[in-house]
């Protein structure tokens, strides 16, 4: 695959997860009638729910820099892992935030090979 290519894939796959939470990241933070009722039928209240917006728009940043971009994939990879938990505690699908969860490591491991290495265990001992 050559540079271009990855970088198109990078590039695309980190606007789809940039949309994703942001957009995500909007709604908590407007606070709609409906996007309260589904909070506080998890049990969350509008100022919780206000923060829970607040880490999304913080991780979704660190995400998308790419300086930050790994601390940002662990950040949204934890996120997604806590929502995937609460999904089952409710008794909801997990199809929605595994998929992501999906995305962001696919993602992850376009944009940063040594994720990939240490993974496939390929990396040189120095």
């Amino acid at each position: 695959m050559t540079t271009k290519t990855k970088n198109i894939i990078h590039w695309s796959l980190a606007g789809v997860v940039g949309f994703i939470f942001l957009g995500s990241a909007i709604n908590k933070f407007m606070g709609g009638e409906e996007a309260l009722a589904m909070a506080g039928s998890i049990g969350l209240d509008e100022n919780s729910f206000k923060i829970l917006g607040a880490i999304e728009l913080i991780s979704v940043l660190l995400f998308i820099l790419p300086r930050t971009g790994i601390l940002g994939t662990l950040l949204l990879t934890a996120y997604m892992g806590g929502a995937i938990a609460t999904h089952l505690t409710h008794s909801q699908s997990v199809f929605g935030p595994a998929v992501i969860e999906a995305i962001i490591w696919i993602a992850a491991m376009v944009r940063f090979p040594e994720i990939t290495s240490r993974i496939s265990g390929s990396q040189k001992n120095e």
